[in-house]
């Protein structure tokens, strides 16, 4: 049997800026044959994404760090350092957001991976712990933004749709 383990070291992969979080793709699909990716989100307070649905890939968030509230349909949940918070397949419609005064850390593996690729499309290279402002999106930018998510097999809602 080869050997296939892997180490995967502090500053390896790339770190982009999402919607104002600052995300490292710790290792992409492209380097586990699209079995799996893992990512390693910073999201500061206030932050994190909007409403949105993915149904071909599992998605779960263990909370290294912080408070971070989610939402879906059915309701919303805080969680806190240690806990895990799973979306399965099949298109939960979900967000999250920092809802501490302090950073709030997350690891997010996705099976099969793909969350990867498509946060690299829309993400702008950073810094390790750099951040960039959240960004304001006119029309132009949210078309764009939907058309590459749907690419990628992932829907966006509107910024309220979990409000109601």
């Amino acid at each position: 049997m080869a050997n296939n383990a892997r180490q995967i070291n502090n500053n390896q992969g790339s770190h982009l800026s999402i919607v104002g979080d600052t995300y490292r793709i710790i290792i992409s699909g492209e380097q586990t044959n699209g079995e799996f990716a893992m990512i390693d989100m910073l999201v500061p307070p206030g932050g994190g994404p909007g409403p949105h649905a993915h149904a071909s890939f599992h998605e779960s968030f263990y909370v290294v760090d912080g408070e971070v509230e989610f939402k879906t349909e059915t309701g919303k949940t805080i969680a806190q350092k240690g806990d895990v918070i799973t979306i399965p397949k099949g298109g939960a419609i979900h967000s999250f957001k920092n809802v501490s005064d302090s950073m709030a850390h997350l690891l997010c593996t996705v099976v099969p991976a793909g969350l990867d690729a498509f946060f690299e499309e829309i993400g702008t290279p950073v810094k390790p712990g750099e951040f960039l402002p959240h960004p304001h999106l006119d029309k132009d930018a949210i078309e764009k933004l939907m058309a590459i998510a749907k690419k990628y097999g992932q829907e966006v809602y509107p910024p309220d749709y979990l409000d109601k």
